[in-house]
């Protein structure tokens, strides 16, 4: 279907890509992984032809069709919707683009061709192109008022949808998505896993969403040491698996017969799992080859997040009575009554991101609230990671000294002490006398959470934690919210760090919260929940 022969890439002396051989086929959807840097978006704009590789060359087989989902959301500023996902399917769009010309200039001389035209448009059933690209808009959540409105006059959000339908429309042979699900709510990240899950072509994706990952994935292809290298299964199956060929190869000692039934055991673990889950395609069988033997050992370096406490809470860790927000006349939450438990772990979510942020800054003393009270218990420390850090890295200080300022005690101020929370987040030797003002968004996300670990608090507040950070820290940030003997308040887009962490689910809306015990997915799914939330987002005004 695709192919990608002696593939080089070299930018400088630094080598991204040496001499990659390797083939994608119909009815598979890979997903790309790879540290941040290896090349993931590099890969996936040579594959579209938007960059050329320094040698070798990738051969689409004759008469398939690509289709790539464009990050340029300004590229159909000038065009309706509608027209906007039309264009999507190329050869579709330039027969009608040719039939509508003809038919402006109507000829005797036109008509035969007119003739010939239409049967090709039919072939690609192009009489039906109007109503299939309205219906797979509206699946995306773009209504119906909107579909002949100019693209420049949409937000942001609706622009990556409308994109999305027209990577979509036309059931491509090879569809390729940088990064889909960001900006996309949890019905519509749904919506796009059940589509991609059931599509009988070759769809290659970058994303750094592990739930989409496994959803949609029959195979992971991980870039490192300047390879690719194909695994069959998904990315939970690429990374306990991962894990587990580290572990034994360690075990230098033990038994290569111990060893065959521990893999035996894993996958047969895993098997029962994936047959069980909702997330089983249809159409595929990712079990059919799988083999822990041939997963090679990563160069990937995980973080070590350890959050620990100073000192255990009381019972009263926060009461809230009637609290609201407005911003600029709008309601983000009102009469929001909330008591916080020792040890819940809470994922605080809202339509409305807003809404969550200011929730956020509210109980950390940054705005005040424009309605209602709220107290944390005396016994109570706590540690907030904002969705905004910038204002903490307005400085020129080394890692070093800028980790040291939350020292609290004269061997808390040692060097090595504070390079130990540094090494940690994998700021080592020279990395950690970087300065703070020239750091990456994943950088200042790491340096946020040596200070969170240092701190020690008993609450945790996390206000998209995952943004900016590569699936190796989003993976161990993760696992040690899971660990964490205290309390949390989060806010997250990754739909399994929000499934595999929360005990309990808070929803703030304009009229109130709706507030259960129970995991983020069974929330989700509840239908009489669903019907409640609709009824609390009814619009209200002030």
């Amino acid at each position: 279907m695709l192919s990608v022969s002696n593939l080089s890439v070299q930018f400088g002396k630094r080598v991204l890509f040496d001499e990659v051989n390797t083939t994608f086929h119909s009815g598979n959807c890979y997903g790309i992984i790879g540290a941040n840097g290896a090349g993931k978006s590099t890969f996936l704009k040579i594959l579209a032809g938007k960059q050329d590789p320094t040698s070798g060359h990738v051969h689409l087989e004759p008469g398939k069709r690509m289709s790539v989902f464009e990050q340029d959301h300004s590229l159909y500023d000038e065009y309706p919707v509608l027209e906007t996902v039309l264009r999507g399917n190329k050869p579709l769009f330039k027969i009608k683009s040719e039939i509508d010309a003809l038919y402006a200039d109507y000829t005797d001389e036109n008509a035969e061709k007119i003739g010939e035209l239409q049967v090709q448009f039919e072939e690609m059933n192009g009489w039906n192109a109007e109503s299939d690209a309205a219906a797979m808009l509206s699946n995306l959540g773009i209504k119906e008022g909107v579909h002949y409105t100019y693209m420049k006059d949409l937000d942001g959000k609706q622009k990556v949808r409308v994109l999305i339908a027209q990577a979509l429309f036309g059931n491509p042979d090879v569809l390729i998505m940088d990064e889909p699900t960001n900006d996309l709510d949890y019905e519509t990240i749904s919506w796009l896993e059940n589509f991609l899950a059931n599509y009988d072509n070759c769809v290659i994706v970058v994303s750094h969403d592990r739930h989409f990952l496994d959803a949609v994935c029959t195979h992971v292809s991980d870039i490192d040491f300047s390879k690719i290298n194909h695994y069959s299964g998904n990315y939970t199956f690429w990374y306990e698996s991962s894990q587990l060929a580290a572990k034994q190869r360690a075990q230098q000692n033990k038994k290569a017969e111990d060893k065959k039934k521990e893999l035996e055991e894993f996958i047969r673990r895993f098997s029962a799992n994936v047959a069980k889950s909702k997330q089983a395609t249809s159409r595929k069988k990712m079990i059919e080859k799988l083999n822990v033997s041939d997963i090679k050992p990563s160069s990937r370096r995980y973080p070590a997040i350890i959050f620990e406490r100073d000192r255990v809470a009381g019972d009263q860790i926060l009461n809230i009575e009637g609290l609201s927000a407005l911003l600029d006349g709008e309601v983000l939450f009102s009469g929001i009554d909330l008591n916080l438990s020792k040890g819940d772990k809470v994922v605080v979510y809202s339509r409305d991101s807003r809404a969550t942020t200011a929730f956020y800054q509210i109980i950390s003393g940054n705005e005040k609230a424009d309605a209602g009270k709220f107290s944390w218990g005396v016994t109570t420390t706590q540690s907030y990671l904002p969705l905004d850090n910038s204002s903490f890295f307005e400085n020129k200080l080394t890692l070093v000294d800028w980790l040291r300022q939350w020292a609290t005690t004269e061997e808390e101020r040692e060097e090595v002490y504070v390079r130990g929370f540094l090494g940690k987040m994998i700021f080592s030797g020279e990395e950690a006398l970087k300065t703070a003002n020239v750091l990456s968004g994943g950088e200042k996300v790491r340096c946020m959470l040596s200070r969170m670990m240092m701190i020690r608090a008993n609450v945790l507040k996390l206000d998209e934690p995952t943004n900016h950070l590569d699936l190796e820290s989003i993976t161990a940030f993760n696992n040690s919210l899971k660990n964490f003997k205290g309390t949390v308040l989060f806010s997250t887009h990754d739909h399994e760090f929000a499934q595999t962490v929360a005990t309990r689910v808070v929803e703030l809306t304009p009229n109130g919260i709706i507030d259960r015990y129970t995991t983020f997915d069974e929330y989700m799914q509840n239908p009489k929940i669903k019907e409640l939330r609709n009824k609390m987002y009814a619009v209200t005004t002030v």
